[in-house]
């Protein structure tokens, strides 16, 4: 039977159910919280990318997406949610919104990996780096473009230093943690 793209899109939002809508709204403040959050190191650092995989992990793709979704679209109309309690268009726009938009393959990648493989650990901490690393190409390839256009053109392996060498040891701490907190927590959930 054919469904119209409308009523596909009605489907999955009428499968919502009041718990998915307030761990949806839960984990989008969870993920902004997670972003004000600066860790002062030799180079401080946010903890949205835990953030993201902890509830991409925790409750799926079609949750962990929806939120990461909502997160984004409540920052590109300006609630300050991004790090340094920013927000708007602009910082999506600009050289390192490509990060923040990476996050959506993030959340994808991993609780696609977490509703079709399960949560244990090694593909836990497997498909939060895949998604880290996808996040990190898309937003480094953004950055060189945006950072090209405005102020000339930069290398392949400047932007890689700039942008994510200084991170990889933080970001690796990060996933261990949300795959640990993942399955702790998830076995937890089925009560609630």
């Amino acid at each position: 039977m054919y469904t119209s793209k409308a009523e596909s899109r009605g489907a999955f939002f009428s499968k919502l159910t009041t718990r998915d809508l307030a761990f949806t709204g839960m984990s989008v403040a969870l993920i902004a919280i997670c972003s004000w959050i600066s860790i002062p190191t030799t180079i401080p650092f946010t903890l949205q990318t835990f953030a993201v995989c902890l509830i991409a992990a925790l409750f799926g793709g079609r949750l962990g997406l929806l939120a990461t979704c909502c997160y984004i679209l409540l920052g590109a109309i300006g609630a300050p949610v991004f790090s340094g309690f920013s927000g708007g268009i602009g910082i999506l726009l600009g050289t390192t919104g490509g990060y923040i938009i990476g996050f959506l393959f993030t959340a994808a990648i991993v609780g696609f990996a977490a509703d079709h493989f399960g949560r244990k650990l090694p593909m836990l901490f497997l498909s939060m780096a895949i998604g880290i690393l996808v996040c990190y190409t898309f937003g480094t390839a953004w950055f060189m473009v945006v950072y090209t256009r405005n102020k000339g053109a930069v290398g392949i392996l400047t932007a890689l230093s700039w942008c994510v060498i200084p991170y990889l040891p933080a970001d690796a701490v990060k996933l261990v943690l949300a795959g640990i907190l993942t399955n702790r927590i998830h076995p937890l959930m089925k009560n609630i």
